[in-house]
Protein backbone atom coordinates (compact mmCIF):
# COMPACT_ATOMS: atom_id res chain seq x y z
CA UNK A 1 0.00 0.00 0.00
CA UNK A 2 3.34 2.28 0.31
CA UNK A 3 4.12 1.91 -2.65
CA UNK A 4 0.87 2.62 -4.16
CA UNK A 5 0.30 5.74 -2.65
CA UNK A 6 4.18 6.87 -3.38
CA UNK A 7 3.54 6.44 -6.91
CA UNK A 8 0.14 8.44 -6.58
CA UNK A 9 1.23 11.21 -4.35
CA UNK A 10 4.78 11.25 -6.15
CA UNK A 11 6.31 14.29 -8.00
CA UNK A 12 4.57 13.09 -11.29
CA UNK A 13 0.93 12.40 -10.42
CA UNK A 14 -1.17 10.30 -13.21
CA UNK A 15 -2.66 12.56 -15.15
CA UNK A 16 -6.54 12.15 -15.80
CA UNK A 17 -9.03 12.61 -19.26
CA UNK A 18 -12.79 13.23 -19.07
CA UNK A 19 -14.35 9.26 -19.89
CA UNK A 20 -17.89 7.94 -19.75
CA UNK A 21 -15.95 4.58 -18.87
CA UNK A 22 -16.99 3.94 -14.95
CA UNK A 23 -14.11 0.92 -14.59
CA UNK A 24 -10.57 0.60 -15.77
CA UNK A 25 -8.11 -1.84 -14.28
CA UNK A 26 -4.63 -1.43 -15.17
CA UNK A 27 -2.14 -3.71 -14.81
CA UNK A 28 1.42 -2.50 -14.53
CA UNK A 29 4.66 -3.94 -16.18
CA UNK A 30 6.78 -4.07 -13.26
CA UNK A 31 10.32 -2.47 -12.79
CA UNK A 32 12.61 -5.93 -10.95
CA UNK A 33 12.92 -3.36 -7.80
CA UNK A 34 9.24 -3.23 -7.69
CA UNK A 35 6.49 -4.99 -6.72
CA UNK A 36 3.36 -3.10 -7.86
CA UNK A 37 1.84 -5.44 -10.33
CA UNK A 38 -2.00 -4.53 -9.99
CA UNK A 39 -3.88 -0.95 -9.75
CA UNK A 40 -7.48 -1.01 -10.04
CA UNK A 41 -9.31 2.24 -10.28
CA UNK A 42 -13.60 2.23 -10.12
CA UNK A 43 -15.49 5.37 -9.99
CA UNK A 44 -19.43 5.57 -8.57
CA UNK A 45 -21.89 4.54 -11.41
CA UNK A 46 -23.71 8.31 -10.92
CA UNK A 47 -20.58 9.93 -11.06
CA UNK A 48 -21.08 12.72 -14.41
CA UNK A 49 -17.54 13.23 -15.08
CA UNK A 50 -15.95 9.61 -14.72
CA UNK A 51 -12.10 9.27 -15.00
CA UNK A 52 -9.87 7.19 -17.01
CA UNK A 53 -5.83 6.92 -16.65
CA UNK A 54 -3.76 7.96 -19.24
CA UNK A 55 -0.30 7.00 -19.65
CA UNK A 56 1.42 8.49 -16.93
CA UNK A 57 3.67 5.96 -14.92
CA UNK A 58 7.07 6.84 -16.69
CA UNK A 59 9.39 3.61 -16.98
CA UNK A 60 6.10 1.65 -16.83
CA UNK A 61 4.19 -0.09 -19.72
CA UNK A 62 0.53 0.43 -19.09
CA UNK A 63 -1.82 -2.99 -19.46
CA UNK A 64 -5.25 -2.24 -19.61
CA UNK A 65 -7.28 -5.40 -19.20
CA UNK A 66 -10.93 -4.41 -18.85
CA UNK A 67 -12.78 -2.03 -19.89
CA UNK A 68 -16.60 -0.98 -18.45
CA UNK A 69 -19.03 1.37 -20.52
CA UNK A 70 -21.93 -0.16 -19.11
CA UNK A 71 -25.39 2.86 -19.02
CA UNK A 72 -22.89 5.45 -20.77
CA UNK A 73 -25.77 6.59 -23.04
CA UNK A 74 -23.31 5.61 -26.01
CA UNK A 75 -24.44 5.29 -29.99
CA UNK A 76 -21.00 3.79 -30.63
CA UNK A 77 -17.97 1.82 -29.41
CA UNK A 78 -15.55 4.59 -27.61
CA UNK A 79 -11.94 5.24 -29.63
CA UNK A 80 -10.25 4.75 -26.90
CA UNK A 81 -10.94 1.00 -26.57
CA UNK A 82 -8.83 0.66 -29.91
CA UNK A 83 -5.47 1.84 -27.63
CA UNK A 84 -5.90 -1.21 -25.94
CA UNK A 85 -6.57 -3.70 -28.34
CA UNK A 86 -3.43 -5.81 -27.80
CA UNK A 87 -4.45 -6.00 -23.79
CA UNK A 88 -7.98 -6.03 -23.60
CA UNK A 89 -9.57 -8.89 -22.28
CA UNK A 90 -13.20 -8.14 -20.76
CA UNK A 91 -15.38 -5.36 -22.57
CA UNK A 92 -18.82 -4.15 -21.04
CA UNK A 93 -21.02 -2.19 -23.36
CA UNK A 94 -24.23 -2.83 -21.72
CA UNK A 95 -27.78 -0.75 -21.69
CA UNK A 96 -26.47 1.56 -24.63
CA UNK A 97 -27.44 2.80 -27.94
CA UNK A 98 -24.97 1.20 -29.82
CA UNK A 99 -26.29 -0.25 -33.40
CA UNK A 100 -23.43 -1.84 -35.02
CA UNK A 101 -19.81 -3.09 -34.18
CA UNK A 102 -16.66 -1.52 -35.88
CA UNK A 103 -14.14 -3.82 -37.55
CA UNK A 104 -11.74 -2.27 -35.31
CA UNK A 105 -12.70 -4.54 -31.89
CA UNK A 106 -12.30 -7.12 -33.41
CA UNK A 107 -8.50 -6.77 -33.36
CA UNK A 108 -9.17 -6.97 -29.89
CA UNK A 109 -7.62 -10.68 -30.03
CA UNK A 110 -6.78 -10.67 -26.25
CA UNK A 111 -10.51 -10.43 -25.84
CA UNK A 112 -12.01 -13.22 -23.60
CA UNK A 113 -15.50 -11.68 -22.89
CA UNK A 114 -17.39 -9.02 -24.98
CA UNK A 115 -20.65 -7.62 -22.86
CA UNK A 116 -23.09 -5.85 -25.11
CA UNK A 117 -27.02 -6.47 -23.68
CA UNK A 118 -29.49 -3.96 -24.17
CA UNK A 119 -28.22 -2.27 -27.07
CA UNK A 120 -29.70 -1.76 -30.37
CA UNK A 121 -27.58 -4.40 -32.73
CA UNK A 122 -29.36 -5.87 -35.77
CA UNK A 123 -26.55 -8.10 -36.53
CA UNK A 124 -23.31 -10.25 -35.68
CA UNK A 125 -20.81 -9.25 -38.11
CA UNK A 126 -18.73 -12.09 -39.97
CA UNK A 127 -15.32 -10.11 -38.06
CA UNK A 128 -16.40 -11.70 -34.61
CA UNK A 129 -14.27 -15.31 -36.57
CA UNK A 130 -11.25 -12.65 -35.67
CA UNK A 131 -11.63 -13.42 -31.48
CA UNK A 132 -10.41 -16.67 -31.25
CA UNK A 133 -9.87 -16.26 -27.24
CA UNK A 134 -13.31 -15.00 -26.68
CA UNK A 135 -14.74 -17.21 -24.01
CA UNK A 136 -18.32 -14.97 -22.90
CA UNK A 137 -20.52 -13.91 -25.23
CA UNK A 138 -23.24 -11.60 -24.28
CA UNK A 139 -25.42 -9.86 -26.98
CA UNK A 140 -29.09 -10.58 -25.31
CA UNK A 141 -31.64 -7.87 -25.93
CA UNK A 142 -30.87 -6.59 -29.32
CA UNK A 143 -32.40 -7.08 -32.42
CA UNK A 144 -29.69 -9.72 -33.97
CA UNK A 145 -31.37 -12.02 -36.36
CA UNK A 146 -28.98 -14.43 -36.87
CA UNK A 147 -25.18 -15.72 -35.91
CA UNK A 148 -22.62 -16.15 -39.20
CA UNK A 149 -21.54 -19.21 -39.89
CA UNK A 150 -18.50 -18.18 -38.86
CA UNK A 151 -19.14 -18.59 -35.55
CA UNK A 152 -17.69 -21.83 -35.22
CA UNK A 153 -13.82 -20.05 -35.44
CA UNK A 154 -14.59 -18.76 -31.99
CA UNK A 155 -13.59 -22.07 -30.40
CA UNK A 156 -12.85 -20.87 -27.11
CA UNK A 157 -16.86 -20.12 -26.30
CA UNK A 158 -17.98 -21.39 -23.10
CA UNK A 159 -21.00 -19.34 -22.75
CA UNK A 160 -23.41 -17.75 -24.96
CA UNK A 161 -26.34 -15.22 -23.74
CA UNK A 162 -28.37 -14.53 -26.78
CA UNK A 163 -32.02 -14.18 -25.18
CA UNK A 164 -34.46 -11.61 -26.30
CA UNK A 165 -33.57 -11.60 -30.02
CA UNK A 166 -35.31 -12.28 -33.21
CA UNK A 167 -32.98 -15.22 -34.14
CA UNK A 168 -35.01 -18.20 -36.24
CA UNK A 169 -32.66 -20.43 -36.72
CA UNK A 170 -28.79 -21.59 -35.76
CA UNK A 171 -26.39 -22.12 -38.15
CA UNK A 172 -24.77 -25.51 -38.66
CA UNK A 173 -21.72 -24.38 -37.65
CA UNK A 174 -22.82 -22.79 -34.11
CA UNK A 175 -22.82 -26.94 -33.35
CA UNK A 176 -18.90 -26.84 -34.09
CA UNK A 177 -18.20 -24.78 -30.56
CA UNK A 178 -17.37 -27.94 -28.61
CA UNK A 179 -16.68 -25.96 -25.65
CA UNK A 180 -19.75 -24.47 -25.20
CA UNK A 181 -21.70 -25.37 -21.55
CA UNK A 182 -24.01 -22.73 -21.29
CA UNK A 183 -26.64 -21.19 -24.07
CA UNK A 184 -29.52 -18.88 -23.36
CA UNK A 185 -31.80 -18.78 -25.81
CA UNK A 186 -34.95 -17.68 -24.50
CA UNK A 187 -37.21 -15.09 -26.31
CA UNK A 188 -36.18 -15.96 -29.79
CA UNK A 189 -37.61 -17.39 -32.38
CA UNK A 190 -36.23 -21.06 -33.08
CA UNK A 191 -38.65 -23.30 -34.78
CA UNK A 192 -36.25 -26.12 -34.63
CA UNK A 193 -32.55 -26.80 -33.82
CA UNK A 194 -29.79 -28.23 -36.09
CA UNK A 195 -29.71 -31.94 -36.63
CA UNK A 196 -26.73 -32.79 -35.00
CA UNK A 197 -27.08 -30.38 -32.03
CA UNK A 198 -25.91 -33.12 -30.01
CA UNK A 199 -22.31 -32.16 -31.27
CA UNK A 200 -22.28 -29.93 -27.98
CA UNK A 201 -21.48 -32.61 -25.86
CA UNK A 202 -20.35 -29.99 -23.00
CA UNK A 203 -23.69 -28.46 -22.44
CA UNK A 204 -24.39 -28.23 -18.98
CA UNK A 205 -27.15 -25.42 -19.24
CA UNK A 206 -30.15 -25.06 -22.37
CA UNK A 207 -32.36 -22.35 -21.84
CA UNK A 208 -34.98 -22.12 -24.51
CA UNK A 209 -37.67 -20.30 -23.31
CA UNK A 210 -40.38 -19.24 -25.33
CA UNK A 211 -39.71 -20.45 -28.38
CA UNK A 212 -41.66 -21.89 -31.41
CA UNK A 213 -40.20 -25.30 -30.82
CA UNK A 214 -41.72 -28.51 -31.50
CA UNK A 215 -39.42 -31.26 -31.44
CA UNK A 216 -35.81 -31.95 -30.87
CA UNK A 217 -33.20 -33.41 -33.02
CA UNK A 218 -32.46 -37.04 -32.06
CA UNK A 219 -28.60 -36.50 -31.93
CA UNK A 220 -29.16 -34.45 -28.32
CA UNK A 221 -28.84 -38.37 -26.51
CA UNK A 222 -25.64 -36.98 -26.53
CA UNK A 223 -25.61 -34.40 -24.60
CA UNK A 224 -24.35 -36.32 -21.08
CA UNK A 225 -23.38 -33.33 -19.51
CA UNK A 226 -26.40 -31.86 -19.57
CA UNK A 227 -27.95 -30.46 -16.09
CA UNK A 228 -30.74 -27.97 -16.86
CA UNK A 229 -32.86 -27.82 -19.74
CA UNK A 230 -35.60 -25.13 -19.95
CA UNK A 231 -38.16 -25.45 -23.10
CA UNK A 232 -40.95 -23.36 -21.21
CA UNK A 233 -43.36 -21.46 -23.45
CA UNK A 234 -42.74 -23.27 -26.22
CA UNK A 235 -45.16 -25.78 -29.20
CA UNK A 236 -44.54 -29.31 -27.60
CA UNK A 237 -47.88 -31.74 -27.78
CA UNK A 238 -45.70 -34.13 -26.54
CA UNK A 239 -42.31 -34.87 -24.51
CA UNK A 240 -39.82 -35.38 -27.21
CA UNK A 241 -38.83 -38.88 -26.32
CA UNK A 242 -35.20 -38.07 -26.51
CA UNK A 243 -35.38 -36.49 -22.98
CA UNK A 244 -35.24 -39.91 -21.24
CA UNK A 245 -31.57 -40.09 -22.66
CA UNK A 246 -30.69 -37.89 -21.19
CA UNK A 247 -29.03 -39.15 -18.25
CA UNK A 248 -27.59 -36.48 -15.98
CA UNK A 249 -30.31 -33.96 -16.39
CA UNK A 250 -31.38 -32.71 -12.89
CA UNK A 251 -33.71 -30.11 -13.81
CA UNK A 252 -36.41 -29.75 -17.18
CA UNK A 253 -38.96 -27.06 -17.51
CA UNK A 254 -42.11 -27.60 -19.98
CA UNK A 255 -44.60 -25.13 -18.19
CA UNK A 256 -46.97 -23.39 -21.06
CA UNK A 257 -46.06 -25.80 -23.72
CA UNK A 258 -49.20 -27.76 -24.86
CA UNK A 259 -48.73 -31.35 -23.99
CA UNK A 260 -51.41 -33.57 -24.28
CA UNK A 261 -49.61 -37.13 -23.14
CA UNK A 262 -48.13 -36.81 -19.53
CA UNK A 263 -45.48 -39.06 -18.75
CA UNK A 264 -47.49 -42.41 -16.87
CA UNK A 265 -50.35 -41.86 -18.85
CA UNK A 266 -51.72 -44.66 -20.66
Amino acid sequence: MRKMENLIRGRNPPQYQRSPCKEVRAALRKRPEEELQCLEMTTKRKIIGRLVPCRCFRGEEEIISVLDYSHCSLQQVPKEVFNFERTLEELYLDANQIEELPKQLFNCQALRKLSIPDNDLSNLPTTIASLVNLKELDISKNGVQEFPENIKCCKCLTIIEASVNPISKLPDGFTQLLNLTQLYLNDAFLEFLPANFGRLVKLRILELRENHLKTLPKSMHKLAQLERLDLGNNEFSELPEVLDQIQNLRELWMDNNALQVLPGDC
